[in-house]
């Protein structure tokens, strides 16, 4: 069959559904120049038949905790993860509560294998102060200019590819997209190391104002929502739009055009939600807060800032006010609104659980981030109530691995050995071919972040450039002939059927014993012609390795393998 019919027929079955057969359908698509660049005594085998009705990855059978618990709070397990989960306790709440307590303490965790990634890497930005990189980096020449976001988008995969901290790993995502900016560009490339290295991480298991304060304070924030431009003289709303609509209350509790002297109060008599004036007064609080051209510093400019009284959410500024006072009520304001509360743990909820995930868990979070709103390990708190809970550890499938997070988990679950250095030519090589799968790093032009649903996700194009990609990593080697994934050195040597080479690696890389159905399809491909128990020489015969090597990128191309 042509490879043009083979995409139409893979086409016409992934718009009924996303199943292990059509993944069998475009990987060897994919694959089809590599796997027919050799002459074979076999015509090539039929596509699976694609009448048998994929199923949805929400019906898929609930795998152990410590595979939901690898997955969520981490980019999927290693070879040896499972067994190092299983390891620290005598029942599965034990072991995550015990896995959960290391993770939320990450200074506690060595990573010495990550520590020696970062250094032969050869990065040249990543250490620079804020001043260091608004000298040197603020220059005409754009391979120089971007240089330190580069660097932290390669740095960004080697950690979560390699660090044995993974929570943070995922916060260290999950904050990058609520705070969004788009870092490619010409003000904030210079100084992104600040703002991945000083702003989000240093927060990210701490308390939630002083992360507010950090990030509409850093340079990278200031560029990208306009508020060099917010003086009494010529107010810019972007940054206190996004702050209230986007970072704190949400557009969840966004009452629209109205009068805001009209709009309900709750039983402590704040509003229950904010309207259009409440925008145009923050703006207002936010005048004069803009960038020392110096050094890449906060400055305040009083000159710029508007000293009459304001009105936010109800409560009145005076006049007047001592220098910063208006903004850091402002921020307060917004930082304790209950409504930020809902909303902060809403998308934790749906970062962690579910696209849809149980109102009573957002509720009793939001409580925990109220009541602990002044403690400095406010965030690890919420955290730890939310990944704890029964609803953490009773959903499966109701969460799509996004391209980044399908990647990093293929390269840990093959033991992938790659450092992603910048001049590399290899590693460009994975960046022109990742960027297609529609998540390239810190590049959303939106103020909204990368999309955490799945429907986000699901479409005909992002799905295939994923599979072209991993199908790709697969037969990837270095300069040396050696293979990035070096799969068949991986394989044990007794395991040469057509049969043990699926199981083995299905369970290698799940971390449990997947739906046989799944796994018939896979063996069936390996298998082709030959009998199941058949020994297959992946080492000596060419076309029998690349088609083991595509077997595995299959696997890895699954509704199993991507959900979370």
């Amino acid at each position: 069959m042509a490879a043009e019919q083979q995409f139409n027929i893979s086409r016409r079955r992934f718009l009924q559904g996303m199943g292990v057969g059509t993944a069998v359908g475009l990987a060897k698509i994919a694959g089809v120049s590599t796997l027919t660049a050799q002459p074979t005594a076999t015509p090539a085998p039929p596509l699976f038949d694609f009448d048998d009705e994929p199923r949805a990855a929400s019906n898929l059978p609930v795998p152990p905790l410590a595979v939901i618990a690898l997955n969520r709070l981490g980019f999927g397990p290693r070879p040896e993860d499972v067994a190092a989960f299983n390891a620290l306790g005598a029942t599965d709440d034990e072991r995550l509560e015990a896995y959960v307590d290391q993770q939320l303490t990450p200074h506690n965790i060595p990573d010495t294998a990550l520590e020696t990634r970062l250094a032969q890497a050869n990065f040249t930005t990543l250490h620079k102060s804020l001043t260091e990189q608004w000298q040197e980096h603020r220059v005409d020449d754009w391979y120089t200019r971007t240089m330190p976001v580069r660097e932290t988008e390669r740095a960004a995969f080697i950690r979560a590819v390699y660090s044995q901290r993974q929570l943070q790993e995922v916060l260290a995502d999950f904050w990058h997209n609520h705070f969004n900016v788009t870092a490619w560009v010409w003000h904030i490339a210079p100084v992104f190391v600040h703002y991945d290295q000083e702003v989000i991480r240093p927060h990210m298991l701490g308390n939630f104002r002083e992360m507010l304060t950090a990030v509409v304070q850093s340079p990278a924030m200031l560029y990208y929502l306009n508020n060099t431009d917010n003086t009494r003289a010529g107010p810019n709303e972007n940054l206190a739009r996004e702050l209230i609509e986007l970072h704190t209350l949400g557009a969840e509790n966004y009452l629209g055009v109205m009068d805001p002297d009209t709009v309900q109060r709750d039983s402590e008599s704040r509003p229950v939600g904010y309207v259009d004036e409440d925008v145009y007064e923050a703006t207002r609080c936010l005048t004069g807060w803009t960038i020392n051209q110096t050094d890449g510093s906060f400055l305040y400019r009083d000159e710029d800032h508007d000293r009459f009284r304001k009105i936010v959410l109800g409560r009145r500024f005076p006049p007047d006010q001592a220098p910063l006072q208006d903004g850091h009520d402002l921020l307060d304001l917004l930082a304790y609104h209950p409504g930020t509360a809902r909303h902060i743990c809403r998308k934790l909820c749906r970062r962690f659980i579910a696209d849809r995930p149980p109102e009573s868990l957002v509720q009793s979070a939001a409580a925990l981030f109220i009541d602990h709103q002044q403690s400095p390990d406010q965030l690890r708190r919420v955290l730890r109530h939310i990944i704890l809970s029964d609803e953490f550890k009773a959903t499966w499938g109701q969460k799509t691995k996004r391209p980044f997070e399908s990647i990093v988990s293929a390269l840990r679950a093959t033991n992938a050995d790659w450092t992603f250095r910048v001049d590399d030519s290899d590693t460009n090589n994975f960046f022109w071919e990742y960027q297609h799968t529609g998540q390239p790093l810190y590049n959303w032009p939106a103020p909204d972040g990368y999309p955490e649903v799945a429907a986000a996700w699901q479409g005909t194009n992002a799905l295939v450039m994923r599979w072209r990609l991993i199908n790709w990593l697969v037969n990837e080697q270095d300069g040396e002939g050696r293979y990035y994934l070096d799969l068949v050195g991986q394989t044990p040597e007794n395991q040469t059927t057509a049969v043990l080479l699926t199981n083995y690696w299905c369970n290698r890389i799940f971390g449990y014993t997947i739906d046989g159905r799944t796994r018939s399809h896979i063996r069936q491909f390996m298998q082709q012609d030959a009998e199941p128990d058949t020994p297959l020489d992946i080492v000596n015969n060419g076309n029998m390795m690349r088609r083991f090597q595509m077997m595995v990128a299959i696997i890895m191309q699954t509704p199993e393998f991507n959900t979370r």
